[in-house]
């Protein structure tokens, strides 16, 4: 579901706030400010900002904890850009965070809205009303899983990682990634069985 108008700052604004121009100097042990983050933390906010949105919003299928979570990223990001910018895949890295702050984010709504399955994207051409059954479907059934069952699939069909890289992601094993893939999978099974006795009935 789409953000009502006028509920909180929007991820754009947010993001802003991150600038490194409009962030605070910091103070080193000698009393002389620290030298600011590398400048292109506000190009990479810019220009992968929403598509790390979307892969939030993928993960968790609440759009607004995404803006919660890819937020809370770019900030600790905005930190240290130096060193992430200095590693072979920024992005990888500042992705991976997102997941592992996806798994351990504890802080829940007092009253939880509706969720629309669909991800966000940029207007394009209208697709066949059969696809898009098809991929509402999908949002649908990942929503229903557990979050690391959720992390596995999202990590192996979305970002179509090979599961020796998913396991680096979450810090496991690749024995672990495939059992996480496998009941993630016969659970949708599962689901989609049930969805289906009850459209009989």
């Amino acid at each position: 579901m789409s953000p009502p108008p006028g509920r909180g700052p929007t991820f754009r604004r947010r993001a802003e706030l991150l600038s490194p121009s409009r962030a605070a100097p910091e103070q080193s042990a000698g009393g002389q400010a620290a030298p600011p983050p590398a400048d292109d933390f506000d190009e990479f906010v810019r220009s992968r900002g929403r598509a790390l949105l979307r892969f939030a919003y993928v993960l968790s299928s609440d759009a607004y904890l995404a803006e919660d979570i890819v937020q809370e990223v770019l900030a600790r990001m905005h930190r240290r850009w130096d060193k992430v910018t200095a590693m072979d895949n920024a992005e990888a890295y500042v992705r991976t965070a997102i997941v592992r702050q996806f798994l351990s984010w504890r802080r829940r709504r007092a009253s939880r809205e509706a969720v629309r399955a669909e991800v966000p994207e940029p207007a394009g051409i209208e697709e066949p009303q059969q696809q898009v059954l098809a991929r509402d479907q999908m949002w649908q059934l990942l929503a229903e899983l557990p979050r690391a069952q959720r992390a596995v699939l999202v990590l192996r069909f979305y970002s179509d990682l090979p599961d020796h890289e998913i396991a680096a992601v979450l810090g496991c094993g690749e024995s672990t990634v495939r059992s996480q893939a496998a009941r993630a999978l016969a659970r949708m099974r599962v689901i989609l069985a049930g969805k289906g006795a009850d459209g009989d009935g």
